[in-house]
């Protein structure tokens, strides 16, 4: 017997990387075994920065092909776009009228996004994590799955529900945190965590060609100039990768590093290798699943088919405890 119920939800940002995979998608599909998951692509949050909506449709495609080839599923899961279930945004005005503006512009996260975007600094930007609340509240999810710096975010959803609670009575379920460990997935660059935007990543569909060329651009020990120099594995991007495509080799290869018996084009060609064959499987399931190019949207139909009646039975209750006519 499952446990609770899970929600977690994605912007829609199209094919997806390791970063992707390592830090969220991995942990959504062993979620599986245990919870009932809820599953979104929350498009409405996308809307903040109003870049690029001309994509939105072509990267929720890209992203769900993603999750289905790598395991999540959609008969055990409830798999769908945020906007598909309209009842997401009228409990978000409804839990905005009991949320004050000091904790929103309080938030850490909102400063940071003002410095990112000071040009567009929208009432849907400060209104986020009510609408986050919402996603969660509306599944009456009441466990969600977030790493230790994403914890705040959660209490914030923890608050909005205890005012409600406190005002109204009994309604909405306060969720509980199940922490996770999403390893910080660092780009090609060793700088900046992996991004599309910054183009230091790998995909998890690209070819093996594809990624050894992308692997062999890795920047590794800086002060490894020569291939004689003993490398430190523990400062290397490449061998941080090989702890997770190479757990059988991982131990020689750190003490091949560390005695300078392989250089760090050998150590790259291995991980080229490794990985590419790690996700073989991957590559394979996905090629099959876009064959039916009406799979992804029969998938998230379905999902908001059978998201809804949840959001409606929500929404009832909100309304009745409010007073609503």
């Amino acid at each position: 017997m499952k446990r609770g119920r899970v929600f977690s939800g994605a912007r829609p940002t199209g094919r997806q990387h390791l970063g992707n995979y390592l830090g969220a998608i991995q942990n959504y599909v062993a979620l599986q075994e245990d919870y009932e998951c809820v599953y979104c692509v929350v498009d409405l949050h996308a809307l903040t920065t109003l870049t690029e909506t001309e994509k939105l449709k072509g990267n929720t495609y890209e992203m769900v092909l993603d999750w289905l080839a790598a395991g999540m599923d959609p008969e055990t899961s409830i798999i769908f776009v945020q906007s598909h279930v309209p009842q997401v945004t009228e409990l978000h005005i409804i839990l905005s009228m009991v949320t004050p503006m000091g904790w929103l512009t309080r938030l850490p996260t909102f400063k940071e996004k003002v410095r990112l975007q000071p040009d567009n600094v929208n009432y849907g930007l400060l209104g986020y994590p009510v609408l986050m609340a919402a996603d969660i509240t509306l599944y009456k999810a009441d466990t969600v799955p977030v790493g230790e710096d994403q914890a705040p975010h959660l209490e914030f959803t923890r608050e909005i529900v205890r005012r409600f609670n406190h005002h109204f009575g009994p309604t909405l379920i306060e969720p509980q945190i199940k922490l996770t460990h999403y390893p910080r997935v660092m780009g090609l660059d060793r700088v900046n965590k992996m991004s599309k935007s910054l183009n230091n990543h790998i995909e998890l569909a690209f070819s093996p060609e594809v990624i050894e060329q992308r692997v062999m651009t890795m920047v590794t020990d800086p002060q490894r100039r020569y291939r004689s120099d003993p490398g430190r594995p523990e400062v290397c991007n490449v061998f941080a990768f090989h702890g997770f495509f190479s757990a059988q080799q991982v131990e020689d290869i750190e003490s091949q590093c560390r005695s300078a018996e392989i250089g760090c084009v050998d150590c790259k060609r291995s991980l080229a290798r490794n990985l590419a064959a790690s996700l073989a499987p991957f590559r394979q399931r996905r090629a099959e699943l876009a064959r039916d190019e009406n799979l992804v949207w029969d998938v998230l139909s379905d999902g908001a088919n059978r998201a809804t009646p949840i959001a409606q039975e929500t929404l009832e209750e909100v309304k009745i405890k409010i007073g609503l006519p």
